[in-house]
């Protein structure tokens, strides 16, 4: 069963290739020892990673060379340089990557994170190294099918992203469109907002909230030169 999504995109400056994987190519959760973690991403691109303990902040890393960084508390990372993979996790929150010029940010983004805003604050960060917008891509993330929502928070959400965060899962109850949201977010970061992606709910992916598993797809970007 495969899942896997493949983006080339021409920055003008670089190659930027992207990967985002289904349960098709395994289980790339972070463990200590890291089991045949290391085998899969040489799979994808064979390169020490970028790979961070995500906490659902706003802490972004900046990667010079290739692994730099790696195990770092944060949350999106980003590098101006070649075959420098940077990389996160995810299993139902939102892997986002904002392509540009001269650099590439890959973002881990539930809606804690995109409340906060860290979508904008690595699109700063990219343009403090000279990138401009070109393209961003949305990784498969929880659809508001089967992502019901407090009313509270959905409230909260709302008030920041508009209404376009409103919806309503398969039987009816008040969810969250995360898709909506992060497409809200690279809008006004001034990145074009990425297409809807597949949804977690989908059998072809890990998802925490529908079926509790503890498996993580990677969605993972790098540079090349052209």
């Amino acid at each position: 069963m495969g899942a896997a999504h493949s983006w080339t995109v021409d920055t003008g400056r670089w190659r930027c290739e992207v990967r985002s994987t289904g349960i098709g190519e395994g289980d790339f959760r972070v463990r200590d020892p890291e089991h045949d973690v290391g085998d899969r991403r040489r799979a994808l691109f064979d390169a020490p990673w970028t790979v961070l303990h995500q906490v659902h902040g706003i802490d972004i890393v900046t990667v010079t060379r290739a692994g730099q960084n790696s195990g770092t508390e944060a949350d999106a990372a980003l590098t101006f340089v070649p075959r420098a993979p940077v990389a996160v996790t995810t299993a139902d929150c939102a892997p986002v990557v904002l392509i540009g010029t001269t650099g590439v940010a890959v973002v881990h983004a539930g809606w804690r994170g995109a409340l906060g805003g860290i979508i904008g604050v690595a699109a700063d960060r990219l343009r403090t190294g000279g990138a401009e917008p070109v393209v961003s891509l949305l990784g498969p993330c929880i659809g508001p099918e089967a992502y019901a929502f407090g009313v509270d928070d959905l409230d909260s959400i709302a008030a920041v992203f508009g209404d376009s965060a409103r919806a309503e899962t398969a039987d009816g109850r008040r969810s969250l469109d995360l898709p909506a949201v992060i497409q809200a977010a690279c809008s006004w970061a001034g990145w074009p907002p990425p297409a809807r992606p597949p949804s977690t709910a989908d059998p072809a992916y890990f998802s925490h909230r529908t079926r509790a598993d503890r498996g993580r797809q990677t969605t993972v970007a790098w540079l090349e030169e052209r």
